[in-house]
């Protein structure tokens, strides 16, 4: 979820229609020193307590009801996203910003599997990765093809109660919750309404979003009855959707460089408002309001 503190100072800004020497450089220096960063962090602190092993594979397609796939293409799109925005900032064409920048969701994500895959206690897993390719595969084919993200990938989080029964597989502290507890997690397609239904009176930022979550899951695979030796009643892991109304922040126009920033960064954020869930568990259930 690293994406949500990317800096935001290439997004929606004005493109240019010649290329800028001073901010192309600026871009690369940027997205270099962030993928060196990122992969030194890996190196040298997330995998620090953990024994470099042979590579090998991990398959975690069925583990936490694919909520960390979602992650991953969400982040990936994001990236993506960030990507071009950045080389359209500099003045480089709609074309090869998409074919420079458009990938790097992939690019970047990619060192995260590789990582996984040569330290104990991790794998490379194929899931992950067709998952990173497809939230950059996202964003590029509405670019390439709509020059615009009518349908965008959004995430929103709430806390839920399960971190505190299995606090070192969901987290102990509110940030680690925010990362691991995949239960408080739901990612959206939210579809820009005016374009998708050619009505020419609806609101350029009025959208549409339907929204995937999971509940009920205590670790990756399968609940267990104790936890830290203590004993739970059964708690029931089931796949939620959602639909819900969500607004278009890039539609928004403003002159203010500063509210720009500021509406790039939070739309990657789903806005609040009520929804309507459906599981199987609740079966339909409408919710006042939903984060």
């Amino acid at each position: 979820m690293n994406t949500l503190l990317l800096n935001s100072t290439f997004s929606n800004a004005q493109h240019l229609d010649s290329i800028q020497p001073k901010r192309l450089r600026k871009v690369i220096i940027s997205e270099s020193a962030f993928y060196l960063s990122g992969n030194a962090f890996l190196q040298y602190v997330w995998y620090k307590d953990h024994e470099r092993v042979p590579f090998h594979y991990y398959n975690d397609n069925k583990g936490y009801l694919q909520i960390d796939k979602c992650g991953h293409a969400y982040g990936a799109y994001q990236y993506s996203r960030k990507g071009y925005d950045a080389l359209r900032w500099a003045g480089v064409s709609h074309k090869k910003a998409l074919w420079y920048g458009g990938p790097l969701g992939l690019i970047l994500q990619t060192p995260i599997e590789v990582f996984d895959g040569i330290y104990e206690g991790y794998g490379f897993s194929k899931g992950d990765m067709i998952a990173n390719a497809a939230g950059s595969a996202l964003f590029m084919l509405q670019q390439g093809l709509l020059k615009d993200q009518t349908v965008k990938m959004k995430f929103s989080y709430a806390p839920s109660p399960y971190a505190k029964i299995n606090p070192r597989g969901l987290g102990d502290t509110h940030l680690e919750r925010f990362f691991m507890d995949y239960n408080g997690h739901t990612y959206w397609l939210s579809a820009n309404f005016k374009q998708i239904s050619g009505i020419k009176k609806i609101p350029a930022w009025f959208n549409v979003a339907v929204g995937y979550s999971g509940n009920g899951m205590l670790s990756e695979f399968s609940n267990r009855n104790y936890y830290n030796g203590v004993y739970i009643q059964p708690v029931e892991r089931y796949r939620q959707w959602f639909f819900s109304l969500d607004v278009d922040m890039s539609k928004i126009k403003t002159k203010r460089k500063f509210l720009k920033g500021l509406f790039s960064v939070l739309n990657a954020v789903k806005i609040p408002f009520p929804a309507l869930e459906y599981s199987r568990v609740n079966h339909f259930k409408l919710k006042p309001i939903y984060f």
